[in-house]
């Protein structure tokens, strides 16, 4: 990736990472307001990042019920001698 898109991929893991902490939907909105003001490139960037971060948090959330649901079916082999 280039620079913009590797910045942008940083703020927006930060951005998200925050807004988990605080539990306030108003982080991601106020970064990408501060950064249109300078760059609206950069706030498009932004947003396209955290888009795609909280895809990647939905996907993963499901592929760790999916796996915790098929250990539980499984039956637990002995160790082998």
């Amino acid at each position: 990736m280039g620079v913009l898109e590797d910045v942008s991929d940083r703020l927006a893991q930060d951005a998200l990472d925050l807004e988990e902490r605080l539990e306030d939907d108003k982080v991601v909105p106020q970064i990408a307001d501060a950064l249109g003001k300078s760059s609206p490139t950069m706030e498009e960037n932004f947003l396209t990042a955290v888009r795609i971060r909280r895809a990647e948090r939905r996907a993963q959330r499901v592929i760790d019920e999916l796996s915790a649901t098929y250990e539980a079916k499984m039956p637990r082999q002995l160790p082998a001698r």
